[in-house]
């Protein structure tokens, strides 16, 4: 028997219905697929819900206890937290020593120097995948090739004037030459902004740095690869603060500016734990891009593979939902009366 007209476009509706069911779920899909592929994942915790350990570096004439009001402020966040000593010996044999620190670190790191051991992160930090962000804190940050006396001698501070040469023997009959801050001059130079009885105990228990540290050239930098954040000290007369703009710039850190002499740890700890947590949590566009890789284009893209795919999934889905809205609205123009 013959469907009746009637019958026929009710049928005709129903199939017209639930083709276009089918493609809000299609295009419902695609929008999930869009929004999955936008949300930014935590970095705070990793994958077994742990928050990345802070490694803090000191630099010449001071020692690890420099970071203590930071330590605290970063305990209390939950973050596990360790401040090695650094050996003050030379770049290479302090970057080695910290190197292997880093061995046993257990998950995500993120690498904190201060000073001179800005110089010493840049070099223990590269290869070691686990390093997810560098921090720099009023810092040398040497590309390959350059050492803390070349950059001072673009621009110059008053360290030179407050230095005392101190000559040092070591077993088997190694010698060599430590630097020491004089005492009446420390206070102006490194700690301007600390009461002058904190300044007096920094000259007293103050750790000498051999000359090679600043003298040895650095063979690697690590933030051509890894995410940095630098803190700009703008009274700071150790290392001057065009020096330390110029290094933040070139590595496209981000970066923040506050006053504080260049013991900005003890001066500031909340300020300086605060740029260490940004580090710590940042993720996709909030990461700074690294210092493009002298290796040249290729290399830039093949550090981003994810975000290389996640662009290329989002494009896709972008289509689908546009290409499906434009064959619902082709179907239902076909089927106007004419």
């Amino acid at each position: 028997m013959a469907a009746s007209p009637a019958l026929g476009s009710g049928r005709g509706r129903i199939r017209a219905r639930g083709r276009i069911r089918a493609r809000v779920a299609v295009a419902g899909c695609a929008v999930a697929v869009c929004a999955a592929v936008a949300a930014p994942a935590t970095a705070e915790d990793d994958a077994a819900g742990r928050k990345p350990t802070v490694v803090l570096i000191h630099g010449a004439f001071a020692d690890g206890s420099s970071w203590n009001g930071v330590i605290e402020r970063l305990e209390r966040r939950g973050y596990p937290v360790i401040a090695p000593a650094n050996p003050l010996r030379g770049l290479a044999t302090d970057s080695a020593y910290i190197a292997s620190v880093l061995d046993h670190v257990k998950g995500p790191i993120v690498l904190v120097g201060h000073s001179y051991g800005g110089a010493v992160i840049s070099t223990a930090a590269a290869g070691n995948s686990r390093v997810k962000s560098l921090v720099y804190v009023s810092a040398l940050m040497p590309d390959k090739g350059e050492s803390g006396q070349t950059l001072a001698a673009r621009y110059p501070s008053e360290l030179a004037t407050a230095t005392k040469a101190v000559p040092y023997r070591a077993g088997g009959g190694v010698r060599g030459t430590d630097l020491y801050l004089e005492r009446d001059k420390l206070h102006r130079v490194f700690a301007a902004d600390l009461p002058a009885g904190t300044a007096r105990l920094l000259a007293a228990t103050q750790r000498p740095a051999a000359t090679a540290t600043f003298s040895e050239k650095a063979k690697v930098a690590a933030w051509r690869q890894i995410p940095s954040w630098f803190l700009v000290a703008r009274q700071d007369k150790t290392i001057n603060p065009r020096q330390e703009r110029f290094e933040a710039k070139r590595a496209h850190s981000h970066t923040v500016e506050i006053n504080s002499s260049h013991v900005a740890m003890i001066a500031h700890p909340q300020a300086v734990t605060d740029l260490i947590v940004k580090a710590a949590t940042a993720t996709g566009p909030a990461r700074p891009s690294p210092a493009a890789n002298p290796a040249g284009s290729r290399a830039r893209a093949e550090s981003r593979p994810a975000d290389t795919a996640a662009a290329w999934v989002t494009a896709g889905a972008a289509a689908l939902l546009l290409g499906g809205g434009a064959l619902l609205v082709g179907r239902r123009r076909r089927r106007r009366p004419r």
